[in-house]
C-alpha cells in the first residue's frame, strides 16, 4: 500500500463511473534512495499501483489486476519538481463484479501516464 505514505490523496471526487483526484507525492520517500539516487523518478509499477489504490479508495473495496490491456508511461513524474499530480479513471463494472477502467496521471500541461485494464474485487 503506497497511499499515506508513498502518496497521499488531497482531493478525491467522485460522480458516476468518474474519479478525479488530486495527489502528493512524497518526494522525500525512500523508495527514491534507489530510484533513482540524486534524479528521483516515480516508478512505473507505483503509477499503475496509485490508480488501483484511489478507485480502491473511492468505491471502499480491495481489488486485484486482472489484466492490463493498454500502459504508457509518457513522461517521468519527477517528485522534487512536480509532485502534485492529477488522476483521473474513468469505470464501469460488470455483471460479474469486474471493474473496467481507463485512467491518467496528469498535471495542467503534461500526460505522464495512461493505461486501461481489469480489477476484480476481493472478497470481504
Amino acid at each position: 500500500m503506497l497511499a499515506g505514505d508513498f502518496f497521499y490523496i488531497t482531493s478525491l471526487e467522485q460522480e458516476s463511473g468518474k474519479i478525479n483526484a488530486v495527489l502528493e507525492i512524497n518526494d522525500t520517500h525512500s523508495i527514491f534512495e534507489g530510484h533513482f539516487p540524486g534524479q528521483p523518478v516515480v516508478p512505473g509499477v507505483c503509477m499503475m499501483q496509485m490508480v488501483k489504490e484511489i478507485l480502491e479508495s473511492a468505491l471502499t473495496i480491495k481489488t486485484k489486476l486482472v489484466s492490463a490491456g493498454q500502459m504508457k508511461f509518457l513522461t517521468i513524474i519527477d517528485p522534487t519538481e512536480n509532485n502534485s499530480i492529477h488522476a483521473t479513471i474513468k469505470y464501469t463494472v460488470e455483471e460479474d463484479g469486474k471493474i473496467k477502467l481507463g485512467a491518467s496521471l496528469v498535471d495542467d500541461t503534461v500526460v505522464y501516464f495512461k493505461m486501461d485494464g481489469v480489477l476484480a474485487p476481493l472478497p470481504r
